[in-house]
């Protein structure tokens, strides 16, 4: 299993110049995991698209299924406890420390 990154997930499902090796990753090892935040996360890439008229509502919906069904079962919430011990006295983000914590 391994706990995915928002940013791969955008890789693997809007094509770049980093999809080639989200697709690897994902032949390697298609079981993968996140915290609930990944949603807003992928959200917020879509709508950035969206205004960017990259997507339309219809494509970013798609994307956004897309997603859910390759992580549909294996959402998890995270202890914030877990979260700010790991980010105390880090200049990492509490977003980045719930996927550490995951992990």
């Amino acid at each position: 299993m391994i706990v995915v990154d928002t940013n791969v997930l955008v890789y693997l499902l809007l094509p770049g110049e980093h999809t080639e090796q989200a697709e690897r990753v994902l032949r390697r090892d298609p079981v993968w995991a996140a915290p609930f935040l990944w949603r807003s996360e992928f959200r917020n890439v879509l709508a950035v698209y969206m205004r960017q008229r990259r997507l339309s509502l219809d494509q970013a919906l798609q994307l956004m299924d897309n997603a859910e069904i390759l992580l549909q079962g294996r959402e998890y919430t995270v202890s914030s406890v877990r979260v700010l011990s790991l980010v105390a006295g880090t200049r990492c983000s509490a977003y980045d420390g719930e996927f550490v914590a995951l992990a």
